[in-house]
């Protein structure tokens, strides 16, 4: 009798435990689905849209184009007629930047080179005691002032008075350099030649070369304009509406 009722509640119990299941994979089957799909698409944001990054990529112009401080040969043409026995005002100027620049950036000697060959070298030649003594009243020793020669390049050229000393310079490359075809570049660079020409100018600009390498000391404060300011500060008690009414201290 026990046996004969436990088939039928077997059956029940097995029948219910099939239609649950049923139930249950119909309803996760398209959560599954669902969660897939969406796995998919994260995948797909998150991966890496193109094999370029871009922000990895050095573009500075300042590592393509360093200043450098170094030494160089400072150079200044003084330009010389044939009929000129003396120098004229434009020369002695030119003669004082050259001796200024020197005493700022050199201590070695300086070299004054006159033409031969050319249709003006007896003028040049006539010049150079005046040039030599130039420099000298500028604060050049005249130990440190050699007279030379240079080969002119033509009969009929005139030819300057080159004056020439060796000191620290601020240079960076040389501009106008394409190594690559900018038409067919597509990696959203700046070509190579970008900013040479601002890192040139700002070489040249600078009046002190060691500026590049660290900063100067600082000089002594003004006390007595700092007093003035403290005190103009502490004994001023306009506000904003007195210097909208132009009612004020100053």
């Amino acid at each position: 009798m026990s046996e004969a009722r436990s088939e039928p509640m077997k059956t029940n119990r097995d029948q219910a435990m099939a239609h649950w299941s049923a139930k249950h994979s119909r309803t996760t089957k398209p959560l599954l689905v669902a969660a897939s799909l969406a796995v998919a698409i994260l995948s797909g944001c998150a991966g890496p849209r193109d094999q370029l990054t871009t922000g990895g990529i050095p573009d500075d112009y300042r590592e393509r184009h360093p200043i450098v401080v170094t030494e160089a040969e400072q150079t200044v043409d003084i330009p010389v007629a044939s009929s000129d026995r003396r120098l004229t005002i434009a020369q002695r100027e030119l003669i004082r930047g050259f001796a200024q620049n020197y005493v700022s950036r050199a201590s070695g000697p300086v070299y004054i080179l006159s033409p031969q060959g050319s249709a003006n070298a007896g003028a040049a030649h006539a010049l150079r005691g005046q040039v030599r003594a130039e420099l000298a009243s500028r604060g050049i020793a005249s130990s440190r002032i050699i007279n030379t020669s240079y080969a002119a390049t033509g009969v009929l050229d005139a030819a300057p008075i080159r004056l020439s000393f060796t000191g620290t310079t601020a240079v960076t490359t040389q501009c106008g350099q394409w190594p690559k075809d900018i038409s067919a570049d597509f990696s959203n660079q700046n070509y190579y030649n970008f900013g040479c020409a601002s890192q040139n100018n700002l070489a040249a600009q600078v009046a002190n070369p060691e500026d590049f390498v660290a900063p100067r000391g600082m000089t002594p404060i003004d006390a007595e304009r700092r007093n003035e300011a403290i005190t103009e500060y502490r004994t001023t008690t306009s506000t904003i509406e007195d210097v909208d009414s132009g009612q004020t201290g100053f």
